[in-house]
């Protein structure tokens, strides 16, 4: 990985060239990863758009324990959890979001989504994030990406972020669906690659380091080779426009004062860092809210970056995952610090009215406790959160049956969802993109549509 904190920084006269660009290695992702970066639209104000947080749940929160509580079940079924009342008349959900549950009228909690896919995370990262299941070869776009790729970026600024890190490891070796897929590298999300709780954090240099890895420089040795040779085959190559268009875009992306404010955590005051909670999902939700405020249209940010020897939604019991209890204790208090911060703090800045907030994770977990005093993967039926800019607060949209093993009203599949955002976005979902060998794909199947009670 290319380091973020050399001593000296990259130097650009004021005629870069291509060459120049490959010579401080910047083509390659920097820390902050600049493949994504789509072409920006001229400088200006917001333009009053619809933007979206994607708050991604990363190893599937258990249905019975968050959002969809069942007091009445069997106890080896409903847990350990008493169900709370909210501030919406009518609607409970787990005693562990005292927070949350006093901001219900912000959010509505669809409870029935479901999949009917393998039950392993990176078929739910897919099809969460982008609606489809990857199949045959073809990786669909993130709503961020197809978001960018239709509507381009404000400014400066990229038009998808994504924080801190991308899904990693998580079991099936697969795609997890936050790239740009068939719509090309060149709308892939610009990611932060940092942990903005980290000590000593600060606005990440946007200049390329001075030295790169003995691999990095290798495969920069063979393009450069490329470039030099003077072929007319490169120069008039799509590759070659491809390098022109991101070397502009990101020297424009480095140079830019807005963009290094955007991330400059050290610009919010103690009590509203500490509000957010000093956490790596708190803080990137913090960050998320100021690259909204700037003029950002989508920031996915991931809760964790794996499921394997970290403490997170991946309720198994047993190492390397975590215990109903560990997640009570450890990840509830996170999420629900960091959420109602970012609800207050959009509400108090004018911003939740024109940004949907959704968070969500990849699956649910089954009803019934394991031995080892948790529960396993079941995409049979969970819950999401979902409010601002035009999607209705204080709803329940849909019921699992008595021990939330299956949607009893109103499926909601991950298209579905998909759909929802697209519209909420202010885009016509089944719109057709260019796809592979320029074959039309429309962004969600036509039998797909938004979920209508939530506007």
């Amino acid at each position: 990985m290319i380091r973020l904190d050399a001593e000296r920084p990259a130097t650009f006269c004021d005629g870069h060239t291509r060459r120049d660009f490959l010579h401080a290695g910047a083509l390659a992702p920097l820390g902050l990863t600049l493949a994504g970066l789509n072409r920006a639209k001229a400088d200006g104000a917001r333009d009053g758009d619809v933007n979206c947080i994607m708050l991604f749940l990363v190893g599937g929160p258990s249905q019975l324990d968050t959002f969809d509580p069942k007091p009445n079940a069997p106890a080896e079924v409903r847990g350990p959890f008493a169900a709370a009342k909210t501030n919406v008349v009518g609607t409970q959900i787990s005693e562990v979001f005292p927070k949350t549950a006093k901001h219900a009228d912000k959010f509505s909690i669809v409870r029935s989504c479901y999949h009917t896919a393998t039950a392993v995370h990176d078929t739910g990262h897919q099809m969460m994030q982008t609606g489809r299941l990857f199949a045959g070869g073809v990786e669909h776009p993130h709503v961020g990406c197809a978001l960018g790729y239709l509507k381009g970026g404000r400014g400066e600024l990229p038009p998808h972020v994504l924080l801190p890190k991308p899904i990693g490891r998580t079991g099936g070796n697969l795609p997890h669906g936050h790239a740009a897929g068939y719509l090309g590298k060149t709308h892939d999300p610009f990611i932060l690659n940092a942990d903005p709780n980290a000590p000593g954090f600060k606005v990440p240099d946007l200049l390329p380091p001075d030295y790169v890895t003995g691999v990095r420089a290798e495969r920069r040795q063979k393009l450069r080779d490329a470039v030099d040779g003077g072929t007319a085959a490169f120069e008039g190559s799509g590759a070659a426009k491809q390098l022109d268009d991101n070397f502009a875009l990101a020297y424009r992306l480095m140079s830019s004062a807005k963009a290094r404010e955007a991330f400059a955590l050290d610009k919010e005051t103690t009590k509203t860092r500490d509000r957010y909670g000093r956490t790596r999902f708190g803080q990137s939700c913090l960050m998320a809210r100021r690259l909204i405020e700037a003029g950002v249209r989508f920031v996915t940010v991931n809760m964790f970056e794996t499921v394997f020897d970290e403490v997170t939604w991946d309720i198994h019991g047993s190492r390397p995952f975590t215990d109903i209890q560990q997640m009570s204790r450890e990840v509830v208090p996170n999420f629900d610090n960091a959420y109602t911060a970012l609800l207050e703090d959009l509400s108090e800045r004018g911003l939740l009215s024109n940004t949907i907030v959704v968070a969500l994770g990849e699956f649910g977990r089954t009803p019934k406790i394991n031995p080892a005093g948790g529960r396993d993967h079941h995409p049979g039926v969970w819950s999401i959160l979902i409010g601002g800019g035009p999607i209705q607060g204080g709803r329940v949209v849909g019921e699992s049956d008595e021990l939330a093993w299956a949607p009893k009203t109103r499926p909601v599949s991950p298209g579905e969802v998909a759909a929802t955002l697209y519209k909420g976005l202010g885009l016509d979902p089944h719109k057709e993109l260019p796809g592979p060998q320029n074959r039309p794909i429309p962004m969600v199947d036509y039998d797909r549509k938004p979920v209508a009670e939530l506007f």
